[in-house]
């Protein structure tokens, strides 16, 4: 029997939008799958049908879930399709299957014996421990106009579930995080509403001029966080295993 495949973009809209063509197939669930992205191998006997990213539908859908799961599996699902794994938008679609298919639809997160809720549970929880990482490592540096400027690495499309964190605790300051892994700026206006937004064909923000103040508190910061330590008591092993060595090239201790 013919397999039916519906590409979609590597968003939440493009995942629901896919979700909503699904039903509208009206095929069984099992022959239907949501990939993410351009497919580089495609399989014989299937049908592959591009599926762009529509507004409506997605917010029907994300309404849906809402509605019918909680609040807790949307906020999960979100956190799943900000994962970097290929097979999140098929683990997305087929959870919400299975969970139509509960009598107690809310409890859908609690089905880990479900294979897709599981795979869900799995890549919402790596997106949070990350994003978990990235409050407590990301470092903001003075430019100097004024504005706070820190970059991340996350292997996640993350960026989202950080900013309001340090926009509730900095009302009052301009700032900007960049994830320079996908060229995203949150933005941060004084008082204002953060947003996001990305860097423009040709743009670079490798070059920046930080404040003088900056310059030399970092220069302290370093040299400080580097006398500090007992030296019969480093671990280096321990200290790898509580701060990953891919976070360090975005922290002042770390670079000079």
């Amino acid at each position: 029997m013919e397999e039916f495949y519906l590409i979609c973009e590597d968003s939440l809209e493009g995942v629901f939008t896919g979700i909503y063509n699904a039903y509208l197939m009206k095929k069984p669930h099992s022959r239907i799958h949501i990939c993410v992205g351009a497919q580089e191998n495609y399989r014989l006997f299937a049908v592959y049908e591009d599926c762009p990213a529509q507004e409506n539908k997605a917010a029907k859908v994300a309404g849906t879930i809402l509605r019918e799961f909680g609040q807790e599996a949307y906020l999960s699902i979100c956190r799943a399709l900000a994962s970097a794994e290929a097979d999140k938008g098929e683990a997305v679609y087929k959870a919400v299957v299975t969970g139509f298919s509960m009598r107690r639809r809310r409890e859908l997160m609690g089905n880990l014996a479900d294979p897709y809720v599981r795979r869900v549970f799995e890549l919402a929880r790596f997106t949070a421990n990350e994003a978990h990482y990235h409050v407590e490592f990301l470092r903001f540096r003075e430019l100097q106009n004024g504005i706070l400027y820190a970059p991340i690495g996350p292997k996640n499309n993350l960026i989202t579930f950080i900013v309001p964190h340090f926009a509730d605790r900095l009302p009052l300051e301009n700032f900007v995080i960049h994830d320079d892994v996908r060229d995203i700026l949150a933005v941060h206006p004084r008082g204002r509403d953060w947003f996001l937004t990305s860097l423009q064909d040709g743009m670079e923000l490798n070059n920046h001029c930080f404040s003088r103040g900056e310059e030399e508190y970092s220069e302290l910061f370093y040299h400080f966080f580097h006398t500090i330590a007992i030296e019969e008591r480093r671990s280096y092993e321990l200290q790898r295993g509580m701060l990953p060595l891919r976070y360090r090239k975005y922290m002042t201790e770390f670079t000079k």
